[in-house]
Order: structure tokens, then sequence, then C-alpha cells
């Protein structure tokens, strides 16, 4: 691979491993504009400023108390939220929104947890896969023009063709549901497969980083001195089974779930629905959890190496040793989810 790598930059909000703690009720005002981040052992820490000319200053959470000079005698509230957010596995909006209510952690605004408008709109082409046996089921043949699933949902809440008001009013018999509850059914189905085609792009945008960081541990293993120690080679070894099994993973539980829906559609029905529902939701964590791992580690190895011939081979033989197997196990502890 010969092009040249960048970190993955997205929003807050779009991020698999931030987490603005502005969106937490915190009591130390330093805190509410600091982050809660994965680094790349997949450590949670806290980062208080970034930039390109400084760097991240970062600052383990069991440090806390001595920076804010918080008492001995208990733990400070703060300190027990962010201790619980820490052991989450991924900070992406999809997990966040089951893990934080599971470990009764609180939250200034629910709604809050979505992605951007951009990032929404990146990802209508994943969306199409979707909303395109909605729009034949609904509007058939008819000329509509839909580029957004904010377009589709402003369809079904004013349809202005006869055709397609009698299509709703027959899915709306089939779902049991009155015909004004259609947009809020579309609307949890919008949710629900726009976090398919997140995860989905997420998972897209990390190929061209397992292929340059596979790559790159060729000439580790052919080095003359360096192919002879037998633990950097079961190093090299972990981290390229991780890349392949896992990306293979999340792309066949993706593709069952792309199954189910297609045939959700063939026998629509609100417990179809439910079911289809509760069984992609029931992986957001373990598909996050590992989602987040990887960006975090692809985008470690695209800083330090942008290019591919950026770094010998005892270089980056150093990189995979002391940085990129580190928090590997964290990852693989999905396998046995993804086999259920």
């Amino acid at each position: 691979m010969d092009e040249e790598l960048s970190a993955i930059a997205d929003s807050d909000m779009d991020s698999m491993f931030v987490l603005p703690l502005s969106i937490i009720p915190l009591q130390t005002p330093a805190l509410q504009s600091a982050k809660l981040i994965k680094n790349v052992r997949l450590k949670s820490v806290i980062e208080i400023f970034q930039d390109a000319q400084t760097g991240s200053g970062q600052v383990d959470i069991d440090s806390l108390p001595r920076m804010f000079n918080w008492p001995d005698i208990e733990l400070h509230p703060d300190h027990a939220i962010l201790r619980r957010l820490a052991l989450l596995p991924s900070y992406d909006v999809y997990s966040l929104r089951i893990s934080l209510r599971e470990h009764g952690i609180p939250v200034n605004d629910y709604s809050a947890l979505k992605l951007s408008p951009d990032k929404a709109n990146e990802l209508t082409k994943y969306m199409m896969m979707f909303t395109r046996p909605l729009m034949k089921l609904i509007y058939a043949d008819e000329a509509v023009n839909v580029n957004t699933y904010e377009d589709l949902l402003h369809l079904f809440r004013d349809p202005d063709v006869r055709k397609a008001r009698q299509r709703l009013e027959q899915m709306a018999t089939s779902l049991n549901i009155d015909i004004f509850e259609v947009p809020r059914f579309l609307e949890d189905y919008g949710d629900t497969f726009l976090s398919l085609s997140y995860f989905r792009h997420c998972l897209d945008r990390l190929e061209p980083y397992f292929t340059a960081c596979v790559e790159s541990m060729k000439p580790i293993r052919t080095h003359f001195q360096l192919k002879q120690d037998a633990g950097l080679m079961k190093t090299c070894d972990t981290i390229e089974d991780t890349i392949n099994n896992m990306s293979a993973a999340i792309t066949g539980r993706l593709e069952v779930f792309e199954k189910r829906t297609r045939e959700m559609w063939g026998n629509l029905n609100q417990e179809e629905f439910r079911q289809v529902k509760t069984l992609i939701e029931r992986y957001h964590v373990t598909i996050g959890s590992v989602l987040c791992g990887l960006t975090v580690k692809m985008n470690s190895f695209a800083r330090m190496f942008p290019r591919p011939n950026m770094g010998g081979p005892v270089k980056r033989a150093d990189f995979m040793a002391s940085e990129m197997i580190q928090g590997i196990g964290q990852i693989r502890q999905a396998e046995k989810a993804f086999a259920m």
C-alpha cells in the first residue's frame, strides 16, 4: 500500500474513542471541558487539552484526587462516575446509550447521544441499502427525490401522492398502529439502521489501515535478526490474527443483520421489527468495543508511520511490541460474543 495514512479525525460525538465530559453532570468545572479518551493501550484517561503543537495533555483517573485536591476521607462523586465511565469499552453514541443506562451513569441530556448531522449525511450511501425496500414498499415506481434519511421522513410525514398515502395506511394496518404513528415508527427504524450504517462505515474506513499495518510486519518477519525473536514473531501473529479475525467477525455479523432486515420487509409486522431491532441492539456494545479498539490502534499506527517508507523494521518491531500489542486482549475478548 503506497498511499499516505492520516489519523481518523471525527467530531467528539461521532468518535468511537472520545467522550466529551460536558454531557456528564460533574461537579468539577475544569472537568466539564475535558474529554475521556482511550489511549493507545486502550486505557481510559482524561484529556485536559489537545492541539497539533503541544500534543495531548492526559491525566490518569487515579491522579485526579491530587490534581483537584479532593478530600481523602471519602470518594469524590466525580471520581466515582469517572471510574465507572473508564470501564466502558467504547464511547460511540450507540454503545453509550446502552452502557450508561446499564451502569446507572447520569447524563445531562440523553438526546445529545446522537451522531452529528454531518456524519448522518455522510452515511446516506450506507442507509440507502435499508431505505430502498422501504421506498419500494410505499412509493413503488413513483418519482420522488430522496437524498438523505430526513428527506425520506419528510415524505412519510406529508405524503402528497395518493397511492403512497394508501400504502402508508396498509403499512399502519400491518404494524397494528395508527397511520399518524408511522413517522415515529420510521424514526425508530431509521435510528436502528443508522447505527448499522455507522458501524459499516467505521469498518470500511479502517480497511486501508489494516492492510498497511499487516504489510508493515512483513519486513519484521524477514529481518535477519528480528526473525530470531520468538516473542516478537508471536506478537506480530497475534496482532495480524486480531485484525483479520475481528474484522471478519464484524463483517459477518453485519451481513446477518442486513439479511434479517431484507426478510423483515417480506413479512412486515410490529413483532418482526421489534425482534430485528432487539437483535441489532444486542450487539451494539460488542461491535462498538471492537471497532473502538481497532480504531485507536490504527490511529496510533497512522500517526507513527503515515507513509510506507517511514521507519525501518527495527522501529516498527519496537512499536508492535511496546504499543500495538498492549490491550489487544480487550479486543479479542469479543470473539466469543460474536459466536453467540
